[in-house]
């Protein structure tokens, strides 16, 4: 990633580009079309428009922030994150900008429980799970999570070094929602080192969640005098060599042009085939070396339920081995149930607030179902994990968003296959400087799926459009 002085830089030169050789040319164009109004492409967009370009951001729902999607439940005043929640470690991408507002952020406090063997404990296991991650290595061949596991770690040991690499498959599915039989080793390994050097096992929230940095987002593209037009499903993208078509199908019907368009949609967008919703189809068709990288990163799949109730109940939970305490300061519980295997609750924030976490295989059996069974089905799952009769009585409201059913996401982020090495960075790398790509997939120190590194794709990719420009105008 280039480096924030080389940014600087970079935009003090395109400024430089007289406007009015950039200015559209009427409404239905503009020097650079942003498809998606994610943190990426809001990122890029800002940065763009600073510099003197004219920006277009189509987006096909009705609202902005992608993948981020906050909602608030008006009892509780809680924000209600349906998407990505929790800020890993103090990024600097996301950190500055809430600072620079005076945004509150507080860190995730409080004690973890498990559920083992039919009922609640301490957790003990991280430090086992961890020897077993940090035998990973990405010099040797590359393998999936499983061949690892089952090399290094066989199931033929004791009952403890059974349990604890269930345990660790659990880890790794439901962290990085990923399938632990095709995840990549190197992949992973390259993620852990990504986020030791940020603290990336801190987490932390924001004071109104991620709508507070989605704001500050907006606002800077309406300050650069970007344009944000929601409810608009592009079709087809129809590049040149000079210059792109965007065609938008549906009710808002139309074609706009470009000198060149940022692509910042989701993998599973990308991957679609003809024909499925949300599809989108390029013209010339996108070269096999891209092909080649979407088939070595996949989506992870999770449906969340964040499960509103009337009171703290758990505050009266005792807790085990320990008559003097209860549940009360209850961060985390991780079990091995087979729907909803980790909750967690608002700590510090004392709100009668519980999100249940259903990764991989538990997501893929709960997609496309009714949102109100899914609730039924957290709500029943964690009355029997807390061993609370009647649970449903005390439930005020649930919320969830099929993130798999979505035609605009088709998952929830990304993850390295094995051999995938590389891939993310073909997958950002630009077509004749004419498209450029951005998103968390085209992250590529391993961060993929956090909202820092979307962040931080849409500032690279803002660079090499203006970059390509500049060198064009020019000559």
């Amino acid at each position: 990633m280039a480096s924030r002085k080389s940014f600087t830089r970079s935009l003090r030169r395109a400024s430089s580009v007289p406007l009015r050789e950039l200015v559209p040319k009427s409404r239905n164009h503009a020097d650079v079309i942003v498809v998606g109004a994610g943190a990426a492409g809001l990122t890029a967009a800002s940065d763009l428009g600073r510099a003197g370009l004219s920006v277009l951001i189509l987006e096909a729902r009705s609202r902005i922030g992608g993948r981020i999607f906050t909602q608030r439940d008006p009892a509780t005043g809680s924000p209600i994150e349906l998407g990505a929640e929790f800020i890993h470690g103090p990024p600097p991408e996301i950190w500055e900008p809430l600072q620079a507002r005076n945004t509150r952020i507080t860190e995730v406090e409080g004690s973890q429980w498990c559920h083992q063997d039919g009922a609640l404990c301490e957790c003990r296991f991280f430090s086992q799970i961890d020897k077993i991650l940090k035998k990973m290595d990405d010099r040797a061949p590359d393998e999936s999570f499983l061949s690892f596991l089952r090399r290094c770690s066989p199931e033929s040991g004791s009952t403890k070094q059974q349990e604890t690499n269930r345990r660790a498959i659990a880890f790794v599915s439901g962290f990085n929602a990923a399938d632990p039989d095709c995840v990549g080793v190197h992949w992973l390994v390259q993620g852990m080192r990504s986020e030791e050097k940020i603290e990336g096992d801190r987490a932390f929230h924001a004071e109104h969640g991620y709508s507070d940095l989605l704001e500050i987002l907006r606002q800077n593209v309406a300050d650069a005098r970007g344009t944000i037009q929601t409810d608009s499903v592009v079709d087809l993208i129809r590049w040149k060599q000079d210059s792109v078509e965007v065609h938008i199908g549906g009710e808002q019907r139309s074609t706009l042009s470009a000198r060149k368009v940022l692509v910042t949609l989701p993998v599973g967008v990308l991957k679609a085939r003809p024909g499925e919703r949300g599809v989108v189809r390029f013209d010339p068709e996108l070269p096999d070396s891209k092909h080649e990288a979407l088939r070595r990163i996949a989506m992870g799949r999770v449906i969340r339920v964040t499960l509103c109730f009337k009171t703290r109940f758990w505050d009266a939970l005792p807790a085990p081995g320990d008559s003097s305490r209860t549940l009360a300061d209850m961060s985390f519980l991780f079990t091995e149930d087979q729907l909803f295997p980790t909750w967690w609750t608002t700590m510090p924030r004392k709100l009668p607030v519980i999100t249940g976490w259903a990764p991989f295989r538990a997501a893929e059996q709960l997609s496309g179902k009714d949102p109100g069974q899914i609730v039924q089905e957290a709500v029943s799952t964690l009355g029997n994990l807390l061993a609370v009769p009647g649970l449903a009585d005390q439930l005020d409201v649930g919320y969830l968003h099929d993130w798999q059913s979505d035609p605009f996401a088709r998952g929830a982020y990304s993850y390295g296959l094995v051999g995938g090495d590389g891939a993310q960075a073909v997958l950002a790398t630009p077509l004749n400087n004419i498209l450029f790509f951005a998103g968390e997939a085209t992250e590529t120190t391993g961060l993929n799926g956090t909202v820092h590194a979307a962040i931080a794709t849409g500032h690279r990719a803002a660079q090499e459009v203006l970059s390509a420009t500049y060198s064009i105008v020019r000559g």
